[in-house]
């Protein structure tokens, strides 16, 4: 029953990032892009507070009492949360020039992109990765590029977004061990906000009855997405085996495309639907056969 509970919020957490897209596409109607972050990140900042405060009292966190707890805080909720506003900001533009779906299945590519990174640090993916990325790279050839050899500028964007989120994922890998990740998350929440609404003073305007038209994304993007689905997913993954939670948190993608199909009337050709599915089957590929391959080991021994 634990596992069901953990599926079931995982999938939960999934439908609610895969709206996300749609949100901040609305969003774009409205106001510019550096004040859409800047406010829902801090939104998703506050919403991780009584998360936190709750974790303190009941002694679930990890200590920072000592100068080398908190300097390694500090390090690297700066990374992590330059990389998170770097990466945000890019989809965030990107998503004006491309639709939802395209962006969701885009953005899920540093699912591939972490392991090939990894080379850098002498990390050898598998065979399932290799097949994952030549899966994942036919699939964006299928869903982006033109006859013409030419990509897209919102998709380009969105590209390069999830590039950043691969060293996001890998900065992130290598400090969770040694800090606490909610309290991380709550901290590159902030910076990413801080980082987006000084931007945004220099390059945007803003007005309140613009602000007011983008009331509804910006809440949904903040509490719903970077609070509630992010909170999900840390509680479901204590009790969701691994693939089950690589599975199941794939479908971001897929629940971006139809939720851009629903509400904002988004459709794909044939081939772009073909290259979507080659993306999603490279993803999952990638994710499962490292955990298909532990699991025979252990069977074997």
């Amino acid at each position: 029953m634990n596992t069901y509970k953990a599926d079931f919020l995982l999938l939960l957490a999934a439908i609610i990032w895969g709206g996300a897209f749609v949100a901040q596409r609305m969003g774009m109607d409205h106001i510019g892009p550096l004040w859409f972050n800047g406010i829902r990140f801090g939104l998703g900042c506050l919403s991780l507070l009584p998360l936190i405060w709750y974790r303190r009292k009941k002694g679930i966190t990890l200590p920072f009492l000592y100068p080398t707890n908190r300097n390694t805080f500090l390090k690297a909720g700066f990374l992590v949360g330059t990389l998170l506003f770097l990466a945000s900001i890019l989809q965030q533009v990107g998503i004006v020039y491309t639709t939802a779906g395209k962006a969701g299945f885009i953005t899920g590519l540093y699912v591939v992109m972490v392991p090939l990174l990894g080379l850098f640090w002498k990390q050898r993916p598998g065979l399932g990765v290799w097949i994952g990325v030549i899966l994942a790279a036919t699939g964006l050839y299928f869903l982006s590029i033109t006859e013409e050899f030419t990509i897209a500028y919102g998709d380009f964007l969105v590209f390069l977004c999830a590039m950043v989120f691969s060293l996001h994922v890998l900065a992130i890998g290598w400090f969770a061990p040694r800090v606490d990740c909610i309290e991380l998350a709550s901290f590159q929440f902030g910076l990413t906000s801080i980082l987006s609404l000084w931007a945004a003073l220099f390059l945007e305007d803003i007005s309140w009855q613009a602000l007011k038209g983008a009331v509804i994304p910006i809440l949904y993007g903040g509490f719903m997405s970077a609070g509630i689905a992010f909170t999900l997913q840390i509680v479901a993954q204590r009790d969701a085996p691994p693939a089950h939670a690589a599975i199941i948190m794939s479908l971001e993608s897929v629940f971006a495309a139809l939720a851009g199909w629903f509400i904002l009337g988004e459709t794909l050709n044939v081939r772009e639907i073909f290259g979507c599915i080659l993306m999603f089957a490279g993803m999952l590929t990638a994710q499962l056969w490292p955990l298909l391959r532990n699991h025979r080991a252990e069977i074997s021994t």
